[in-house]
C-alpha cells in the first residue's frame, strides 16, 4: 500500500467518501465498479481542464495534475457519452468536470478528445480492499423503508441538457423563498456536479442533495430499483414536511432512459405538484409537449428554459398551448405565485 502525497484535490464525485477511511492506494486485480475511487494524474489536458473539488470550487488543472478520480458512466448529448471499462485498464477518459472517468465511447463532434487520466491505483482502506463511494453516502433510507414525502413537489424536467432545466429549477426555489415559503431543492439523475445543487441554494433551498449523497457518482444505467430508492430517499429526506415545497430536477430529456423511467412510475407522478417543462426553442418545446401527452399522459404547469429568454418563441408558442412561459432570468412573482401555488 503506498501512501497518499499531499495536494491532492478530492472532486465533488467522490463527495460521500470520508477522509479517515483513506489507508493509501495501491494495484488490485479487480474489474473497476460504479463509485470505485483511484488515485490518478493527468496526462494529457483535453477537453475538460478544470476540476470541481468537494465544496464546489473548480481548479485549473495542468498536465501531471494529482487527484482523487471516480469511476462512472456518462450520459451527455452536447458531451460524451462513457462507460466504465471491462478490465483494470491503465489510462481512462476523464468525462465530467467533477472527476468521473471511464472510457469514452460516443463524442459530441463539437468537442475535443477528452482529457487522458493515468490510474496509480485504487483507494484503499485499512483492510486493503478498494473505497467505494457507494459504501459512504451521506443520506441513508431508513431500515423501516423510504418515507413518503408531503413536501409539494415541483418536478422541473426537458427535452435534453443545457434547455435550461437548472435556471428554471432554481427561479422556483427564489420565488418560493421570496413568497417566504421554505423550499429545499434535489436533482435526482445526471452526472456529478454540484454546480446545479449550489445555485438552488443560492436561490434559497434551505437544504439541498443529489444522488451524489448517496454515492452514485452518476445515475446513468442505474436499475429501476436503484432509480427508486434514490427518489424515495432524497424525497424522504428533502420532502417530509408537509407545509414546505420540494423542486426537483430530472436531467437530460425525457425521452432519455432514467428520466423515461421514473415518469413512467405511478409513485413519481402521483407525487408531483406542479410540473414545469424547460425547451431550448419553441419547436422542441411543441414536440416535447406531444411527446409528455401521448407517452406520460402528463400536461405540464408551466414551459420555461432557453426558449423563454426570446419574445419570438413565446409568441410561437402561444399558438400551441395555452400553458403560461416564465423567464428564469426574469421573475415575475405574481406569475410565479399563480404557477405553483394554485
Amino acid at each position: 500500500m503506498n501512501k497518499i502525497p499531499p495536494g491532492v484535490i478530492v472532486p465533488s464525485s467522490a463527495l460521500c467518501l470520508p477522509k479517515s477511511s483513506i489507508f493509501g492506494y495501491g494495484q488490485l486485480e479487480k474489474n473497476p465498479e460504479p463509485g470505485d475511487v483511484v488515485f490518478g494524474k493527468v496526462r494529457r489536458i483535453g477537453h475538460h481542464s478544470s476540476l470541481e473539488n468537494v465544496s464546489g470550487r473548480i481548479h485549473t488543472i495542468h498536465n501531471g495534475t494529482r487527484a482523487f478520480f471516480v469511476y462512472g458512466n456518462r450520459y451527455a448529448p452536447d458531451h460524451y457519452e462513457g462507460i466504465i471499462p471491462d478490465d483494470n485498464v491503465r489510462e481512462v477518459d476523464l468525462l465530467a468536470r467533477s472527476g468521473m472517468i471511464g472510457q469514452v465511447q460516443t463524442k459530441n463532434a463539437m468537442l475535443k478528445d477528452p482529457t487522458r487520466i493515468r490510474i496509480q491505483g485504487y483507494l484503499l482502506g485499512k483492510d486493503g480492499k478498494a473505497l467505494n463511494t457507494r459504501q459512504f453516502p451521506r443520506i441513508k433510507n431508513p431500515a423501516s423503508g423510504p418515507k413518503k414525502g408531503k413536501a409539494k413537489l415541483i418536478l422541473v424536467v426537458g427535452t435534453a441538457m443545457n434547455s435550461g432545466k437548472s435556471l428554471a429549477a432554481a427561479a422556483c426555489c427564489r420565488s418560493l423563498h421570496q413568497m417566504g415559503y421554505t423550499v429545499n431543492g434535489c436533482k435526482m439523475t445526471g452526472t456529478a456536479s454540484l454546480q446545479d445543487i449550489l445555485h438552488m441554494n443560492d436561490s434559497g433551498a434551505k437544504d439541498f442533495a443529489d444522488f451524489t449523497y448517496l454515492g452514485h457518482p452518476s445515475s446513468y444505467m442505474l436499475s429501476q430499483d436503484e432509480l427508486m430508492s434514490i427518489f424515495h430517499t432524497l424525497d424522504g429526506k428533502l420532502g417530509s414536511n408537509q407545509k414546505n415545497f420540494i423542486v426537483v430536477e430530472f436531467a437530460d430529456g425525457i425521452n432519455q432512459r432514467e428520466t423515461a423511467m421514473l415518469l413512467e412510475s405511478p409513485e413519481v407522478v402521483n407525487r408531483v405538484h406542479k410540473l414545469i417543462f424547460c425547451a431550448a426553442d419553441a419547436l422542441g418545446a411543441v414536440g416535447g409537449l406531444h411527446i409528455l401527452k401521448t407517452k406520460f399522459n402528463l400536461v405540464p404547469d408551466a414551459i420555461s428554459g432557453v426558449c423563454s429568454s426570446s419574445p419570438l418563441h413565446v409568441r410561437e408558442l402561444t399558438s400551441f398551448t395555452e400553458a403560461p412561459v416564465f423567464n428564469g432570468a426574469d421573475l415575475k412573482l405574481d406569475q410565479m405565485a399563480e404557477i405553483l401555488l394554485n
